[in-house]
């Protein structure tokens, strides 16, 4: 279990590597739409939950780091230059006192959708906060905890883009066709399942005594008839005296 929980770190490394590289070095990379940020490289591992459901959608994405608390500056250029490079959604994830999200909103009329992830002592309790409980004014779309609220976000950011575009909206429609046929499927084997140890609970039931009716007296235990010992056998009679 450690070996593969190291492995998937180690790629999740590897995959925002290339992306770093890629933004550093200017390869040439399709117009991303959708700006995924986090505030640490521990986060990846919940973040690319949002960036797979990006890529299931077809919509371009790109990711990065940066601390509302440790780059602050960096923080302020990404939320105030995302517009003018065509970002349209920002996806902002942290852990601990998480005021990623709130900050970006701060600086941007963008829709911000914020991830509370889960890292902290509290069990993300304090990042949950944090990022839902917003002044007046300044919104964040707050998901769920974890990898869930990560894939959550993904889906959110695709709803609104789809607003504007056909091609998510009917990639969106057959992704809620193909989750309403997968839960079927689960219904249908689990029933399935069911119908074959029905049979044999039933037979266990039947083996079993009827409770006795509402009411009805008690049926009393036969008593256990008790053999007494007979008294030992009579002196035998005497005869007359001679």
């Amino acid at each position: 279990m450690k070996h593969a929980q190291a492995i998937q770190f180690t790629f999740c490394n590897l995959q925002f590597t290339i992306y770093t590289i890629f933004s550093l070095k200017g390869v040439p990379m399709a117009k991303p739409v959708v700006g995924i940020l986090m505030g640490s490289d521990s986060d990846l591992p919940v973040m690319q939950e949002a960036g797979a459901m990006l890529q299931e959608f077809g919509i371009e994405y790109e990711m990065t780091i940066a601390s509302a608390h440790r780059t602050p500056k960096k923080v302020l250029e990404y939320s105030v230059g995302a517009e003018k490079r065509g970002i349209k959604v920002i996806i902002a994830g942290a852990g601990w006192a998480a005021h990623l999200a709130g900050v970006v909103a701060s600086q941007t009329t963008l829709p911000v959708i914020g991830v509370p992830i889960d890292s902290s002592p509290l069990k993300g309790i304090d990042a949950l906060l944090a990022t839902a409980q917003m002044p007046g004014g300044v919104p964040v779309a707050t998901m769920s905890l974890g990898k869930a609220g990560a894939k959550n976000a993904g889906v959110f950011a695709a709803q609104i883009l789809g607003t504007s575009d056909v091609k998510v909206a009917n990639r969106l429609k057959v992704f809620k066709v193909e989750m309403e046929r997968d839960v079927e499927e689960k219904s249908k084997r689990l029933i399935a399942i069911t119908s074959v140890s029905a049979p044999i609970k039933a037979a266990a039931a039947a083996r079993e005594p009827e409770p006795a009716a509402e009411g009805a007296p008690a049926k009393k235990k036969p008593r256990r008839r008790r053999w007494k010992k007979k008294p030992g056998g009579a002196a035998p009679a005497q005869g007359p005296a001679a």
